[in-house]
């Protein structure tokens, strides 16, 4: 093998990317060979012949993740956030707006009468607020990881009721997760409310892609290769499905959990991957039933489709082409609708919600995203093994817990454990 052989990383999505970024910077080449015709992986958004901004499910940053401030150029991405709370339909059709006092003060006394919850209920988000500001977020994500214990029990024990759990927490923290059920493990729980407690949620201007189109610029020409799925890996050498083979000083394995047991070594391939799976669909409307308010609109009612819907260009006017609005609408979980009846039986429940101006809405496009976020259950530990062999590594959120954050994480750390090697 050469001296000047390069780190061969397989996928360019957030880890892979933040691997090789890290490992450039140190001086050190490297080689992204990427399946498909763009970077990103799951971070991806596609643009409509007439200028709509689809990214590829409802996604936003957050912007307290430590591994994307210390990584992420924020003013290049001219975010755009949200604000600060949500408007929430309950299970008998009225809507109530909660925004966060710590963020918003003025809104203390609204947030405390709204019917959510009882009066206990909303001081207690306050106590947990508190409680969990006494820690950072790798504290939070790795203590108690290996406890059993899944978020809603979490809440059941810290008193709330089930009034605030099927209103708020439900649509809220099951939407960010994919899980209204709640049985994702609750150290992950507080380390999200965390991040929303003391950060903003922001899209960039642009689109999602924009994050990981980022760091694909810092790369030197010619580092990463599009369109290049790779077939196996045999020591240093990495066959591609052209049969071209490359020597690498080591190898990467950045895919998803799936992907990563087709290439790993039998002996050492990642344990199985379950999924969380959202399917999101795009409409156009000829204006804002929002009126601009930049407040994410959450579903508590249940056997609901609509779970929540963002007016994406009312955050980011380049979302959508000049006097239209982008509209996004999740529905977690298998439903097991054709697009066809799923989109009628969306507008149905949006008429229901926002009145009879959808019958103006036009739809778009649906993704179907099976592979949304690796299931993080209670008991998992926080992070498993990232060197598989010698010279062999792997990265991803599924080696650790579902977000933008654990996959920049453990990209960061291959590339240490390289740079030390």
């Amino acid at each position: 093998m050469s001296s000047s052989a390069p780190i061969v990383i397989i996928g360019a999505g957030m880890a892979g990317l933040a691997c090789a970024c890290y490992l450039h910077r140190a001086g050190r080449r490297v080689l992204v060979l990427e399946a498909s015709d763009a970077v990103g992986g799951r971070v991806r958004t596609d643009i409509t012949p007439e200028g709509f901004r689809l990214d590829r499910g409802f996604q936003v940053l957050l912007t307290k993740y430590p591994e994307v401030q210390r990584l992420i150029d924020y003013g290049a991405l001219n975010l755009k956030a949200f604000r600060s709370g949500a408007v929430i339909r309950l299970a008998d059709g009225r809507e109530t707006t909660v925004q966060n006092p710590l963020q918003k003060p003025s809104a203390a006394f609204t947030s405390l009468l709204s019917p959510i919850g009882t009066l206990e209920d909303k001081l207690r988000i306050l106590s947990l607020t508190y409680h969990v500001g006494q820690y950072t977020s790798g504290q939070l994500i790795s203590r108690n990881s290996t406890n059993t214990q899944d978020t809603l029990t979490f809440l059941r024990e810290y008193g709330w009721s089930e009034q605030i759990i099927n209103n708020f927490f439900r649509p809220f923290f099951g939407g960010v997760y994919l899980d209204r059920g709640l049985t994702t493990a609750a150290n992950f729980f507080e380390f999200v409310f965390q991040q929303f407690a003391q950060g903003d949620a922001v899209i960039p201007a642009l689109g999602i892609q924009q994050i990981p189109e980022q760091l694909a610029q810092r790369l030197p020409a010619g580092s990463i290769r599009l369109n290049s799925p790779v077939d196996a890996i045999n020591g240093n050498t990495v066959r591609l499905w052209t049969d071209e083979t490359i020597e690498a000083a080591a190898v990467v394995v950045a895919v998803d959990g799936e992907a990563a047991k087709k290439l790993l070594p039998p002996s050492h391939e990642a344990p199985a991957t379950t999924w969380r799976h959202t399917t999101c669909t795009y409409f156009a409307a000829p204006h804002s039933p929002a009126r601009h308010d930049k407040l994410l609109r959450l579903n508590a009612a249940p056997n609901s489709l609509a779970h929540n819907v963002s007016f994406s260009s009312d955050v980011s006017p380049d979302y959508a082409p000049a006097g239209q609005t982008l509209v996004s609408v999740s529905t977690q979980g298998e439903h097991g609708l054709p697009e066809e009846a799923l989109t009628a039986r969306l507008l149905q429940e949006l008429t229901e919600w926002f009145g009879s101006d959808v019958s103006q809405w036009r739809h778009l496009r649906t993704y179907a995203i099976p592979h949304a976020l690796p299931v993080y259950e209670a008991g998992q530990p926080a992070r498993q093994t990232l060197k598989v062999a010698d010279h062999l590594y792997r990265c991803g959120d599924y080696t650790s817990y579902p977000s933008l954050n654990a996959a920049i994480a453990t990209g960061r750390e291959v590339a240490e454990m390289l740079l030390v090697g």
